[in-house]
């Protein structure tokens, strides 16, 4: 991966003129070129700016790949926003104001330069005369697009990291798996940014050149740039808004999962749930380990499942009925390299080929139990149809969740059906892996609800509502690195990413039992995460004082379930995530913004895990709410920075003024929840000004004259702060201050 780009050749487009204006569209001709930029208001505070020739930005008759494309990437095409366009003096300089009420992208003509105002304030620049430039390539352009910074603006979102949230001074490159790539980009100066195109993108966040952000777009007929406007929580609602949200995931995922220990029989692996649950631990899931445990027949297009690892399936599914868990199973779509079946599909053109027109043959992965095999070509669509069928007869069957990890570096010689190849199959694979999988599970079903744990990472992967954190080491790096992606991916526009309890490819030695309590407290407050079947990673491998920590923690997360599936349930209206960053959620602080090992847990608790051996932290409470510490009821203003102790049973958590947090009653897994009355009791942090946000949404809050009225906790114990009184009229709760 190269440290700075070269834009050696490429040609900058200096002068625009203005052609036309059509609500919600502006068009312009850069001068002395073919190319055309046409502008939209795509939504409210949002622009959508499309660079090329008129037949590349409206082909008369798009090609079907190109169509194919743009759903994968966009969930909505049409532009739906208002544009006033207007001509005037920018600094002296003749420009066209294109406007969203108080939002304005101006743009001058000569020498070409655009700025993005919100009000008087600009929030985003780029070089005068070095805005977007252009260069022949082999498939289409290459093209640069260039911004400047102030230098105290932070740059979050673009993918996976466990290090610094703050991606400034790095190198990105969109096609390369290692690299763990989402498109999306925001600053805490109130833009965000999305390039829309499937191949490959470079990101210089002021990496080559201080305060300077560089964009390379390859081979794409048409720079598609879509510009945001707002703070982070409102780009992340525009962006899933553009490019689609999750679906839900359903009560039983939400248990905890355990990942089945490599070798471990199905049998083992059942006495082993059966003794957790005999000791007190809930779990809900199990997670066959690697290799699948079905696939594709030698000599014909069947899948079955494999006899050494499920002899019994019906059985097998009996007997996890009657422990209430639920299955996962890895999976690929692959056939094995030298079989029957492997030639036959080879011969039909069902699995992708390399440029001498034969097979292209992968080196084994984990799924494949170390076997070489070929991928199934996913963009021919009887192929596509053939997977998703045959991997929904075995969920009739019984499987629950398919977990599937089909990102790869294939290489720049492989081809698909429709013709991708290079980047943008390295980028669509995944994609369409993930989509396929989906439909298996849920497509069946109204309305859509199911899983499809993997950690590949692609643009749209936001798109669904469960994400696989990363293998991280043992120890306490390894917990901070655990959370930090996590946070990085929220940045990203990912609703939930799981956690693992530690790792079973790591070495054991440094996971103490103090910091296995202190990993599995942070986690309690995520998505999800899982348990490792490994015997060192066990809850059993602690001494009992341990094992009393772990039940401690493991009611809170089955008492939390209510409250994380309403935050999974507002993702898919808002686009924000389980575990959010203090930047994101905080943008106006930039104090907080230091803190980015603190989070918020959905929009009322702020969590503060202790990363190191002791039982003291410092905790920063952001400035412009006051804040309720969850273990003493103590309250604090914000805008402070306190020193915590908190033994292993005890965790830095905050509740937000003005906020409810719904729980649920304690259970061994979610089978045991009434699904008429899943809640049990409601806690509250000073008087409730907003609706908390729970399963089904079902609480309603409303203030007047100085009260609090609620509508929904008919039945539930309510908690409140100290200083309040409540009073039950009916189904209505008063809360108001004590006298």
């Amino acid at each position: 991966m190269p440290s700075k780009f070269d834009f050696a050749h490429v040609t900058q487009l200096t002068t625009l003129d203005f052609t036309d204006a059509q609500p919600p569209a502006a068009e312009f001709t850069a001068a002395d070129s073919d190319f055309r930029v046409l502008i939209e208001a795509h939504a409210p505070n949002v622009y959508r700016l499309r660079w090329g020739t008129d037949e590349a930005i409206r082909p008369a008759k798009p090609r079907a790949r190109d169509e194919v494309h743009a759903e994968m990437l966009l969930a909505r095409q049409e532009p739906v926003g208002d544009l006033l366009v207007s001509s005037a003096l920018c600094t002296d300089t003749p420009c066209w104001r294109l406007a969203q009420g108080e939002v304005v992208l101006e743009i001058s003509s000569s020498p070409l330069q655009f700025a993005l105002y919100r009000g008087d304030h600009c929030l985003l620049r780029s070089p005068a005369g070095a805005t977007v430039g252009a260069a022949p390539g082999d498939e289409g352009n290459m093209w640069r697009v260039a911004f400047q910074l102030d230098a105290n603006e932070a740059l979050h979102g673009l993918g996976d990291t466990q290090g610094n949230l703050d991606r400034r001074g790095e190198v990105r490159r969109s096609d390369l798996p290692e690299q763990r790539f989402l498109p999306l980009v925001w600053s805490t100066a109130g833009w965000g940014l999305y390039v829309n195109v499937a191949g490959r993108v470079d990101h210089d966040l002021c990496a080559s050149e201080p305060n300077l952000y560089q964009i390379g777009v390859h081979n794409a007929p048409v720079l598609d740039l879509f510009l945001f406007v707002g703070d982070p929580s409102e780009i992340l609602n525009q962006y899933t808004g553009l490019t689609g949200r999750p679906g839900q995931p359903g009560l039983p995922p939400m248990g905890v999962w355990l990942d089945q220990a490599p070798g471990e029989s199905t049998d083992d692996t059942i006495g082993l749930v059966q003794a957790l649950r005999e000791n007190g631990f809930a779990l809900d899931a199990v997670e066959l380990a690697p290799p699948a445990p079905f696939g594709f027949l030698s000599d014909k297009n069947n899948i079955e499942w494999d006899p050494e690892r499920v002899a019994e399936p019906r059985d097998f599914f009996n007997r996890l009925d009657e422990q209430g868990i639920q299955l996962v199973a890895p999976t690929l779509p692959a056939v094995l390299a030298g079989t029957p079946l492997f030639d036959e599909w080879e011969d039909r053109g069902w699995l992708l080929i390399n440029d001498d027109g034969d097979a292209v043959v992968i080196e084994g992965v984990d799924a494949t139990g170390g076997k070489p095999f070929g991928l199934l070509d996913l963009t021919h669509k009887d192929v596509y149809r053939l997977w998703v069928d045959r991997v929904r007869q075995l969920v009739d069957e019984g499987l629950t969740i398919v977990s599937c990890q089909a990102q790869f570096n294939i290489p720049d010689d492989v081809t698909a059906r429709r013709g991708e190849s290079g980047p943008v199959l390295r980028t669509l694979y995944p994609a369409m892996a993930r989509q396929a999988m989906f439909e298996a599970i849920a497509g069946h079903k109204t309305p859509q609800e199911g899983v499809v744990a993997s950690t590949d990472l692609f643009p749209g992967a936001h798109r669904y509502a469960w994400q696989r954190g990363p293998c991280v080491t043992n120890d306490w790096e390894g917990m901070e690195r655990s959370l930090r992606s996590a946070l990085a991916l929220g940045d990203s526009g990912v609703a939930l990413q799981s956690h693992g309890l530690g790792c079973a490819h790591h070495p054991t030695d440094a996971m103490t039992p103090e910091l296995y309590v202190r990993w599995l407290s942070m986690v309690v407050f995520s998505g999800n995460f899982h348990f490792q079947g490994v015997p060192a990673l066990l809850p059993t491998a602690f001494d009992e004082k341990t094992q009393e920590h772990i039940r401690h923690w493991l009611n809170w997360r089955y008492r939390l379930i209510p409250y994380v599936l309403g935050i999974v349930e507002d993702s898919v209206r808002t686009g924000l995530p389980v575990q959010r960053s203090m930047a994101q959620a905080f943008p106006d602080d930039p104090v907080a913004q230091a803190w980015d090992t603190q989070y918020m847990f959905g929009p009322a608790l702020l969590v503060a895990p202790i990363l190191k051996p002791g039982n003291r932290t410092q905790v920063y409470l952001p400035e412009g709410d006051a804040w309720w510490d969850l273990s003493t009821g103590w309250r604090y203003e914000g805008g402070t920075t306190w020193t915590v102790e908190a033994d292993l049973d005890a965790l830095p958590v905050f509740g937000r003024e003005g906020h409810i947090l719904s729980l649920g009653p304690t259970a061994l897994h979610t089978g045991e929840f009434n699904s008429a009355r899943i809640l049990d009791e409601v806690w509250m942090f000073g008087m409730p000004e907003h609706s908390p946000v729970v399963m089904r949404n079902r609480i309603r809050v409303m203030q007047m004259q100085g009260s609090s009225y609620i509508k929904g906790l008919e039945g539930l114990r309510i908690l409140p702060s100290e200083g309040l009184e409540v009073k039950r009229r009916g189904a209505e709760v008063r809360i108001s201050r004590a006298r």
